[in-house]
């Protein structure tokens, strides 16, 4: 005779311990947005601004959100630190989307400028002047500053005018996008320029 084991299949999961539940993929967890609205609003009254800027008073949040509702607008949370809080009847789709806005407006003039290098060789071949120089466009490009450093070897150091004329090259290759914050320096056998992005101004 064969015996099969049975198996325990629990009806609800109050059979399970709560950390040993099973998740299940298409269960959702609601998240609370960072501006409250509508029904994510918790107190019990608010101190409420119409559509048009006038202020109406100190309302319960149910009378306040039926008003926002006969206007198709939303009941949007301003200052939520305030008692009570001041909720505005707006619409809550544009004004998210004018504060996300203004964040990243003000992300890109928070962004740090770069001192980025570039080094030279007196000598350079073609191939390797025109890598050189998309890489240096790339980073004018992206607004950072570009220290440009050449070492001279041997006999290069009698013919440093060479250094010279090829710093002068890049300045006019990067003309359009770009201008000479220092000009071309020469410190012992290190030839140094730095470059800025942006035309120079008359």
């Amino acid at each position: 005779m064969f015996f099969h084991a049975r198996r325990f299949y629990p009806t609800s999961t109050q059979e399970f311990p709560i950390a040993n539940r099973p998740f299940r993929r298409n269960q959702r967890f609601s998240r609370e947005p960072e501006i409250r609205h509508n029904k994510y609003i918790r107190a019990r009254e608010v101190r409420l601004i119409g559509h048009d800027g006038q202020q109406i008073g100190v309302l319960d949040t149910r009378d306040a959100m039926r008003k926002a509702q006969e206007f198709g607008l939303d009941l949007v949370e301003i200052s939520p630190n305030a008692t009570p809080p001041v909720c505005r009847i707006m619409d809550y789709g544009k004004h998210k989307y004018e504060l996300d806005k203004k964040k990243k407006d003000a992300k890109k003039k928070q962004s740090v400028v770069k001192l980025k290098e570039v080094k030279f060789h007196a000598n350079v071949e073609q191939h390797d002047y025109d890598t050189k120089m998309r890489h240096m466009r790339e980073f004018l490009d992206d607004g950072n500053r570009v220290k440009c450093t050449l070492w001279f070897r041997g006999r290069e150091n009698t013919h440093t005018e060479i250094g010279v004329e090829l710093f002068e090259r890049v300045l006019q290759d990067v003309s359009d996008i770009a201008h000479a914050e220092q000009p071309p320096k020469l410190a012992g056998k290190n030839l140094s320029m730095l470059v800025c992005p942006g035309k120079k101004k008359n």
